[in-house]
C-alpha cells in the first residue's frame, strides 16, 4: 500500500453503481490522460468499488467498456503539485451508469448461408466470453435474425443455428451452460427496411440480450 500522505500520485477511489445506487459488478472504467493520452482503468469488484492513481497535472476523460463499445461518463482534473507538495486524500470518483441490455455483435460473422463463423469473428467472441467472465452474476440470450429473403421457416432454422453457434463457443471458453440459451427470430425482428441491400445487412445481425 502507497500512504497517500506522502504520494506525488492521485489516489481515486470509484463507486460505479445503476441509477438506482445498487452496486454494478464487473464495470471496466478508463481514465485516459489529455497530456499523454494513455489510459488507466480497473474494475468494479462486488461492491462496485476499485481504486487507482494518477499522475497529476492532467485531465482524464472517464469512459465506461460495455460489451462493444464505450461510453462517456465525465473528466476528472488531478492538479499539478508544486515543490513539496504531496496529495493527503483521495480523490472520489461515483459512477452512476446503466448499462444496455441488448448488445449487437457488428463484427461476428458466418459463412453465406451457413452457421460457420468466421475466423474475424474470433475477437470480438472473445470480448463476449470475457464480458461474461467478469459478469458472472448475468444470464444471456444469444439472439440470431436475418432478412426477409427466402422460406420463414428456413430463415428461422438458419438464425437459431448460428445463435446456438455462438452459445457453443462460449460455452467451450468456459461460460456455464445455464448462463447462455439461444434463440433464433429469423426476419420476424427487422431494426432496418428489408427493401435495400444496406437495410436487408444491418437485419442480418446477432444480439446478445440481458436477462
Amino acid at each position: 500500500m502507497i500512504d497517500t500522505s506522502q504520494s506525488k500520485l492521485a489516489k481515486v477511489n470509484v463507486l460505479v453503481t445503476d441509477m438506482q445506487g445498487k452496486p454494478s459488478k464487473g464495470e471496466q472504467v478508463f481514465f485516459r490522460s489529455d497530456v499523454t493520452g494513455k489510459s488507466v482503468n480497473g474494475r468494479s469488484d462486488v461492491m462496485g468499488k476499485f481504486s487507482l492513481q494518477l499522475p497529476p497535472g492532467a485531465s482524464y476523460l472517464i469512459t465506461l467498456k460495455s460489451l462493444t463499445d464505450s461510453t462517456k461518463y465525465g473528466v476528472i482534473n488531478i492538479p499539478a503539485l508544486k515543490p513539496g507538495e504531496f496529495f493527503t486524500e483521495p480523490f472520489k470518483v461515483n459512477v452512476k451508469f446503466e448499462a444496455a441490455k441488448t448488445y449487437t455483435l457488428d463484427n461476428v460473422h458466418f459463412d453465406f448461408g451457413k452457421a460457420t463463423l468466421r475466423p474475424e469473428s474470433f475477437p470480438e467472441l472473445a470480448e463476449l466470453v470475457n464480458y461474461l467472465k467478469n459478469k458472472d452474476d448475468i444470464r444471456v440470450e444469444i439472439a440470431g435474425h436475418t432478412d426477409n429473403v427466402g422460406k420463414e421457416t428456413d430463415n428461422i432454422k438458419l438464425s437459431r443455428e448460428r445463435a446456438d453457434a455462438i452459445r457453443n463457443y462460449v460455452i467451450k471458453k468456459g461460460i456455464q451452460p445455464a448462463r447462455v440459451t439461444a434463440k433464433g427470430y429469423g426476419a420476424s425482428q427487422p431494426v432496418a427496411d428489408n427493401d435495400t441491400d444496406e437495410g436487408r445487412q444491418m437485419n442480418r445481425r446477432t444480439e446478445v440480450r440481458v436477462l
